[in-house]
């Protein structure tokens, strides 16, 4: 049998509050020259090209990723590909952010020349204000000189962790620049469960802006409500608005129903404001379609009123329409 494995768990302990301590101390580099590099990605009219090698490339992939999906169109450019094609993919247009601790490896400064041909701005996240790359810099993020946590003292540890660190803080900065939404969000994030739980409610009702709704006015008896509604879509209630469009109240299916096993044919000449629901539950457009999520598990609902601003009616969501894109709370 062999011998348990020795672990150091306290030295686990040193490297998360090793890597936690710098990170607090990036703050100071949140100063003119990161408002000059985050005015620099709002502004491009073109994409944001991240670039580095090693473990800085793969950190770059990921800011690069998260600028693309909070609404700065970017891509990741592999410095030694660079040379064998992919130059290719900038344009006079676009801004290069390099990630590189040292600032002086072959493959970066040989990028450094090219995108120096090409007149594009660079932005520099690195650990050496001196180096070959913050020379040749735009702007310079510095986050200084850092010490590894791994044991040897060498191995990206500490250094990726505040390239990561500054990457996020440029993207989310020039993302609240923008008043990037969570409509917008779900436009870029459609799938999985982030993208359902941040869906709207004009995202997941049944009726589109413009088509025509299941409406009806106070005075309408029930047999005009069914005539004006008989063609519409399919809907498990009609909604009534007022003179003003306002919404009044509610009939559904199962008003009807029960209405017309107790009066019969007499019920046809009911009128709407009668026979419907008031102050009736309803959800603007804009809300959460987790939030209509609750309205019907709480109130025990199968329809609901979307109104705008105004509170006109602009749609119906049906609770089928949230199981079906599964946003269940």
């Amino acid at each position: 049998m062999q011998n348990a494995m020795a672990l150091d768990l306290d030295y686990a302990r040193r490297v998360i509050r090793a890597e936690a301590e710098a990170i607090a101390a990036l703050t100071p580099v949140v100063d003119d020259a990161f408002a000059r590099a985050a005015q620099m990605v709002y502004q491009c009219r073109g994409s944001c090209i991240v670039s580095g090698i090693g473990k800085a490339g793969i950190i770059g992939r990921k800011i690069s990723a998260t600028l693309a999906s909070t609404g700065t169109p970017s891509h990741f450019l592999h410095p030694v590909e660079a040379v064998h094609g992919d130059l290719g993919r900038l344009r006079r247009d676009d801004i290069v952010v390099v990630l590189s601790y040292g600032g002086e490896t072959d493959e970066i400064i040989r990028l450094i020349n090219l995108v120096k041909q090409l007149q594009i701005p660079l932005i520099s996240i690195t650990g050496d204000a001196d180096s070959t790359l913050s020379r040749h810099s735009d702007v310079v993020l510095c986050m200084g000189k850092v010490n590894e946590a791994c044991p040897l003292g060498v191995a990206p540890s500490v250094s990726t962790t505040c390239m990561l660190t500054l990457g996020d803080a440029l993207a989310f900065t020039v993302m609240k620049a923008r008043n990037f939404s969570v409509e917008d969000y779900v436009r870029f994030h459609p799938g999985g469960s982030l993208g359902t739980k941040l869906m709207t409610v004009e995202q997941s009702m049944i009726f589109r802006p413009g088509e025509k709704l299941p409406l009806a006015g106070l005075d309408d008896t029930v047999e005009q409500v069914l005539a004006k509604t008989n063609d519409v879509k399919r809907h498990g209630a009609v909604m009534i608005v007022d003179s003003e469009g306002r919404l009044a109240g509610i009939i559904t299916d199962a008003d009807l129903r029960r209405l017309l096993t107790r009066e019969g044919a007499a019920a046809f000449g009911r009128r709407a404001g009668e026979i419907m629901t008031t102050n009736c539950k309803r959800i603007r457009a804009d809300a959460l379609a987790a939030e209509a999520t609750a309205l019907f598990h709480k109130y025990r609902i199968d329809e609901l009123p979307v109104v705008d601003a105004h509170d006109r009616p602009v749609g119906l969501i049906d609770v089928q329409d949230i199981v079906t894109i599964k946003v269940v709370g």
